[in-house]
This record gives C-alpha cells, sequence and structure tokens, in this order.
C-alpha cells in the first residue's frame, strides 16, 4: 500500500493530470475505484461547474451549488459531495487502485474522502490523489512519511500505479 500525490500550480491541473491518468489506467485494464473532477465553464461566469467522474462505472455528480452572482460563499455543496463519497466507497472492492481528484478542506477536517483513504490503504489498495498548495500541510501531517510526492507525468504515474 503506497500514498502518492501530484501538487500541482494552476486551476484545474490537477484535475486535467489525474483524468488522464485515470484514462490511461482504465486503458491498461486496471479496476479503479475513486473520482476524477471535470470543470466545465459557463457562459458569462467566472464560475464553472464540477462533476465528479466516479470510476469504476458511476455516475457524474455535480458537486457544486451556484450561489448567486456576486457571491463569496464556498461554492461546494457538501451533500453532493457526501454523495461522491458513498459512490466511490461502494465501488472499492476489488479496486487496485483508488484516484482521488483532491484532499481538500473537508479532508483535512477528517471528512470528504479522508475516511476512504485511509480504508484503501488498510486494504493494501494504492492511493493517488491531488492535493492543492492550501491544504498540503494539513495533508502531510495525515499522511505522515507514507505520502510520496510524484512526478507530474501521466505515464510516470500510471508506473507507479502498475509497479506492485
Amino acid at each position: 500500500m503506497r500514498l502518492g500525490y501530484v501538487s500541482m500550480v494552476g486551476r484545474g491541473a490537477n484535475d486535467l493530470l489525474l483524468a488522464q491518468v485515470a484514462a490511461l489506467a482504465e486503458g491498461a485494464g486496471m479496476a479503479l475505484a475513486g473520482c476524477v473532477q471535470v470543470n466545465t465553464d459557463r457562459a458569462g461566469s467566472e464560475d464553472c461547474d464540477m462533476d465528479l467522474r466516479i470510476l469504476g462505472g458511476g455516475p457524474l455528480v455535480r458537486i457544486n451549488q451556484r450561489l448567486g452572482a456576486g457571491s463569496r460563499g464556498c461554492k461546494l455543496d457538501p451533500g453532493a459531495l457526501e454523495k461522491a463519497v458513498a459512490e466511490v466507497g461502494a465501488r472499492m472492492g476489488g479496486a487496485q487502485a483508488l484516484i482521488l481528484n483532491k484532499f481538500g478542506k473537508h479532508e483535512s477536517l477528517g471528512r470528504g474522502f479522508r475516511p476512504l483513504v485511509g480504508e484503501a490503504l488498510a486494504q493494501g489498495i494504492d492511493v493517488v490523489l491531488g492535493v492543492n498548495r492550501l491544504n498540503l500541510n494539513e495533508f502531510l501531517s495525515f499522511a505522515g512519511e507514507m505520502a510520496q510526492e510524484l512526478d507530474a507525468d501521466p505515464q510516470a504515474i500510471l508506473a507507479f500505479l502498475q509497479s506492485k
């Protein structure tokens, strides 16, 4: 069991990279659990819609809420996030790897996907996830010596997942 992470600079950079990794791993026949984020720009808005594609044949789950023009609050819909967590958890049996789009604020607080990370590692399933710079210290405190920073290269991350 290994815990790899990427922490790229730039809006959506981790999302795009992990989506590429998931596509390569699926193409190589790996059984995956987890989710990758798909961001869709909205016309006339700086905001985007955020959907999680649940790996392993799951649904697409919209995790943002539209708060209206000029809003400054968190746009994440916590109920939708928990639905995505449940969908991922239901698909972990038989998975060779768990790929998660983000170790974010909810995970820093012990919620969101954090329990699934621990469950996967306890089951001997390798985990790869994205960590934004705002939550990097909390992630490293959680992960301890298990955390392994990975090169931001889809082929290198696929090799990491395949090298058991």
